[in-house]
Parts: C-alpha cells; sequence; structure tokens
C-alpha cells in the first residue's frame, strides 16, 4: 500500500527538480541568408569542430555538447545562468553555414558547480585589492595629510580672527577652511586611485540630502545666517536700550541663536535672531542726548501765552535739562475741561535717568503753575436718573479760579542722576562678565 503511493510521489518530485531546457530560438537568434540545396558532412563536422573549439576558450560552457546536421547546430547540456544560455544563439548564428540553432541547454542546478564562479570572483577581488593595497595606503596617507594640513590652520588664531569682526564669524571660516580640505582630501584620494568618477555619485548623494535637511531645518538655517548677518551689522551694543517688537530692555548679549535682553523691570527677554534680523529695532542709546515729553491741562480760563512762558521757564531752570536742543512748549488740543500743554524737554541719558528726569520737570512745573494762580482742574461729571453718567462739563465760564494760598517754601528743582539705570547697567556687567565668549558684540567692531 505504501509503495502505491510512494512511486506517484517520486514521479512528481523528479518532475519538478528535472531542468527545463531552454526553448529554441527562431526568431533573431536564428542566422539569416540563404539555405544551400546540398547537404555536405565534412561542411558540418568543421561546424562541430569550430564551434566546440569556440566554446572551449569560453567560462561556463563545459558541459555544452555540440551536434551538427544538416547545418543544423543542436547545443545541449547545462550552463550556469541564463545570460549565458541566451549568448549562444548569437555567437553560434555567426560561424559560416549554420543553418539553423536548436538551443537546448539548460541551467545548471549543481550546488558545487554554481559556487565555484562566485568563490573565483571573491579570490580574484581579494587579491586585486592586495595588489592595489600599496596605492590604497599610499593615497589614503595623502588625503589624510591635507585633511590633516586644514585642522591645523584652522587651529591657527592668525589670520582668522585678524579677518573676523567677532569671534563667530573666526569661527565660521574655520568650518569653512576645514570642510575645504577634507573635500580637496578626498579628491585626491579618488584621483590617486583612478575613481574620480565616483566623487560625482558621492557629490550628487550629498546634494540631495543635504537638500532634504535643508528642508526639515528651515527654521534653523535661517536662524544661524540672521546671526551671522547681525554679528557682522551690530545694529546695537552691549548695554545698549532698545526696543524690538514692542520689547524693551537692556542688551545682554548676542549668541549664535538669541539676542538676550534685560527689561527695566529686571527680567530676561530671549528674542530669536530670525525674528531681530527682520525686526524694527528701535536704539534709544545710539545718541545720548534723549527727550522726554508730557501732557498738561490747564485751566481754560487761564493765560495759555503766560503758561506756555511759565511752562518753558521751569523747564529751563532744571539741572539737567540741555540748551541745546532747546526745551519746548506748545498747545496739544483742547481737553474735555481743560487746554492741553505739551512740554518736551531734552536730557543726556548716559547721566540723568529719563524716568527720574521726567518725574522732576513735572513736580517742577506743577508747582511753578500754582505758584502763578493757573490752576490744574478736574474734569466735573454730572449724574441722572439712576446714577449713570450723562455728560462732562467744565467749570462755569463765569467762575474765576482761586489763587491757591501762598506756600511758605518755594519748590526748588533738583538734580537727578542714572538712578536705577546704573544699577541695571552692573547687573549686565555682572551677567556678560561671568560668560565671556558666549557673545557675538564687541564695542570695537564696526556698527551700522
Amino acid at each position: 500500500m505504501v509503495k502505491r503511493f510512494l512511486l506517484p510521489l517520486l514521479l512528481v518530485v523528479a518532475f519538478l527538480a528535472a531542468p527545463v531546457p531552454a526553448a529554441a530560438q527562431s526568431d533573431g537568434g536564428q542566422p539569416d541568408g540563404t539555405i544551400a540545396v546540398e547537404s555536405d558532412g565534412a561542411q558540418d563536422a568543421a561546424i562541430a569542430v569550430r564551434i566546440r573549439d569556440i566554446l572551449g576558450q569560453l567560462d561556463g560552457y563545459e558541459n555544452v555538447s555540440v551536434r551538427v546536421a544538416d547545418g543544423i547546430v543542436t547545443l545541449l547540456g547545462t550552463a550556469l545562468d541564463a545570460q549565458q544560455i541566451e549568448a549562444l544563439n548569437g555567437l553560434v548564428s555567426r560561424v559560416e553555414g549554420v543553418v539553423a540553432i536548436e538551443n537546448q541547454v539548460t541551467e545548471s542546478t549543481d550546488v558545487v558547480e554554481r559556487l565555484n564562479p562566485a568563490i573565483e570572483r571573491i579570490e580574484g577581488r581579494i587579491a586585486q585589492f592586495i595588489s592595489y593595497l600599496p596605492l590604497i595606503l599610499v593615497a589614503a596617507t595623502a588625503g589624510l595629510f591635507v585633511i590633516w594640513l586644514g585642522f591645523f590652520l584652522a587651529r591657527r588664531s592668525w589670520p582668522w580672527d585678524r579677518m573676523a569682526p567677532n569671534a563667530f564669524i573666526a569661527d565660521i571660516y574655520r568650518q569653512i577652511v576645514r570642510l575645504v580640505f577634507i573635500m580637496g582630501g578626498i579628491v585626491l584620494t579618488l584621483d590617486l586611485l583612478n575613481l574620480t568618477a565616483l566623487l560625482g555619485t558621492i557629490l550628487g548623494a550629498a546634494g540631495i540630502v543635504g537638500l532634504a535637511i535643508g528642508f526639515a531645518v528651515r527654521d534653523t538655517v535661517e536662524n544661524f545666517i540672521s546671526s551671522i548677518m547681525l554679528s557682522i551689522r551690530q545694529p546695537f551694543r552691549p548695554k545698549d536700550l532698545v526696543e524690538i517688537e514692542g520689547e524693551m530692555g537692556h542688551v545682554i548679549r548676542l549668541t549664535s541663536r538669541a539676542t538676550i535682553l534685560l527689561s527695566l523691570d529686571g527680567n530676561h527677554i530671549r528674542l530669536p535672531n530670525s525674528m531681530v534680523f527682520k525686526a524694527k529695532i528701535i536704539n534709544y542709546t545710539r545718541n545720548d542726548e534723549r527727550r522726554f515729553t508730557f501732557l498738561l491741562g490747564v485751566h481754560p480760563d487761564a493765560d495759555i501765552a503766560q503758561a506756555q512762558a511759565i511752562i518753558l521757564d521751569a523747564l529751563n531752570e532744571l539741572p539737567f535739562t540741555l540748551d541745546n536742543p532747546a526745551p519746548g512748549v506748545w498747545v496739544e488740543g483742547l481737553g474735555a475741561s481743560t487746554i492741553d500743554i505739551t512740554a518736551a524737554a531734552w536730557i543726556m541719558q548716559h547721566k540723568t535717568s529719563i524716568g527720574m528726569a521726567k518725574g522732576e520737570a513735572i513736580r517742577v512745573v506743577k508747582a511753578r503753575l500754582e505758584e502763578a494762580g493757573i490752576t490744574l482742574p478736574e474734569p466735573t461729571y454730572r449724574l441722572t436718573g439712576t446714577g449713570t453718567v450723562e455728560t462732562i462739563i467744565t467749570d462755569h465760564p463765569s467762575r474765576k479760579p482761586e489763587a491757591p494760598a501762598p506756600t511758605a517754601e518755594p519748590v526748588e528743582a533738583q538734580q537727578v542722576g542714572a538712578g536705577e539705570t546704573q544699577a541695571l547697567q552692573d547687573i549686565i556687567e555682572a551677567e556678560r562678565e561671568a560668560l565671556p565668549d558666549d557673545d557675538l558684540l564687541h564695542r570695537e567692531a564696526p556698527q551700522e
């Protein structure tokens, strides 16, 4: 019973394992030309001998046999791969006298026969590598020497520190030098090995990878380029009071990633350099002279010209205001219950705090106006019905301002110093000294 089922199974396995002969070529692989009427046995033998001699000189056709009858060549046996089998038709068709070709050569399934060529190729490549090893060592040594020379030059402080406006740009110069010498070392190595064609492939792949990375880190690249431009342009200096996109503060430092400010409240503000480079920057410290203004509302019945003269004299009386540019006073407009007058004066902001100067000016001007009997009235409100505000009215026109009681001691103007500005400057100086190398701003660098 077992033998009855075993025999058909063995036949199926044998059929599947049997090599499949290549289909006879009946298309363009067949020889062209006319066919002779008479058959020549000597010519058939000569054709067979010639084909055997040719196949004997080629690798991979050791197991191919040739038979020729009436000019028809029959090829039998095995070859290593399909390409060799297909190449037989083109080769045999070139032999004179061949009428047709029956290519029955199949691919070899012998493991040893198929492994031997691969082993021979590996042995050949190893031998070739050993023969090229001295040249490879020389080429690698030359390339490494060029790369080492580039790193040696990049480590020097001269001339990069002399050429660059700051340390950040000097480091960029050094990185460029390293990159150029690395590329030069690679090109020299490939040229000595006669592999310069490989360089195009490497550069092409590097370009594609670089493009992909560039899109992925676009914001980072933009920030880096902005850092370079800001370090070259130097739009502000350390300790300058600037306003950038609504953020006001003193500049602590400019790093390769951000601009760091110390706000007037003592808080740290980090602004990305990409934003700073494109933003509107107001530098209050660039000019030492700075103007402050404030608004005063005097009584509508007051003498406006007299009020302006009093305000102007009070501003000139202040010890910290400048004569040139001179203080100014003008009528700004009509308020709800006052005549609005704007007062302006200039100070040397490196010596005088603008906030304290403005406060002292308001105190003195108010005192001088009140001493002259000019009041600064407040609005009067009228409530109706449910208590809501209906209108805002001024004092009755017929009512004259009452002169205030004379004071025992008149108000005197006081000197105003730098105040908290100097304290902020000391904080900034301490932070800069803590990290002296992490800054792209320098006082001696050119400024735009």
